[in-house]
């Protein structure tokens, strides 16, 4: 089982390991195009007011440019570690020790705008591209990864049974038929259902730390619902879909 997660626009700064290495990185297909996106960012780093409208940030996040610009050069960290924010922090996989986090590095992996697809430990720089991003004078992200991104994930959908807890603009850039998909609605005391927005992330968050550390190995989205019962969630099953159900 894979535990697909989406990005986060927040990421940790500096970090241990050496600099950009393409040929270190998982599915290598994806690296010409990984090249390609990293070297516009580096060139568009250039020129400040091209690179805020391109990547939707202000002159106040002007620290995400250097970011680009030193995409090449600055230290690394395992992807699993890079990213933060809600998600991630509900995850918290730095938590794990022994055989769970054994098991948590080898089921986790990350949709990228920059990368396509990460392992847990493939060690990535700091930067900023988000799936909405548009580069000046080329398609858009999803055009660019959808040819190349989505026979590595018919690929691994062929051995592995996969969970994606993508947002829709990262599942746009690789569409995954046949994946277990979740979704998270908010139950009030009356009966109504209403989607959960922010902490939606959160309860994604928690599902993967429950499915990336389990001991049993879900080989479809009723043994993946059965998991997440065991933890303590409430979820309701159709077909391939998933839903999280909380308290309003």
């Amino acid at each position: 089982m894979i535990v697909l997660l989406p990005p986060s626009e927040t990421k940790r700064s500096g970090g241990d390991g050496p600099p950009l290495r393409f040929g270190d990185l998982g599915s290598p297909a994806l690296t010409p195009l990984r090249r390609e996106l990293v070297d516009e960012l580096v060139a568009l780093a250039a020129t400040p007011d091209a690179c805020r409208r391109a990547l939707g940030i202000s002159a106040a996040q002007d620290a995400e440019i250097e970011r680009n610009a030193t995409l090449l050069s600055s230290p690394t960290l395992p992807a699993i570690t890079r990213y933060t924010g809600v998600l991630y922090d509900a995850l918290d996989v730095e938590s794990l020790r022994g055989a769970a986090a054994t098991r948590a590095r080898g089921r986790l992996a990350v949709g990228s705008a920059l990368f396509g697809l990460l392992r847990a430990d493939d060690q990535i720089p700091a930067y900023r591209l988000s799936a909405s991003s548009k580069l000046p004078g080329s398609a858009t992200l999803a055009a660019r990864w959808r040819p190349v991104l989505e026979p590595v994930l018919a690929e691994l959908a062929a051995t592995e049974l996969i969970v994606d807890l993508r947002s829709g603009s990262y599942a746009g850039l690789g569409k995954l038929p046949g994946a277990v998909r979740v979704d998270v609605l908010a139950e009030h005391p009356d009966g109504r259902r209403t989607v959960v927005t922010h902490f939606n992330k959160a309860h994604k968050g928690r599902l993967a730390r429950t499915l990336a550390t389990t001991r049993s190995d879900p080989g479809d989205a009723a043994a993946v619902a059965a998991v997440a019962r065991r933890a303590g969630m409430q979820i309701e099953r159709t077909g391939d879909e998933l839903t999280v159900i909380v308290a309003a």
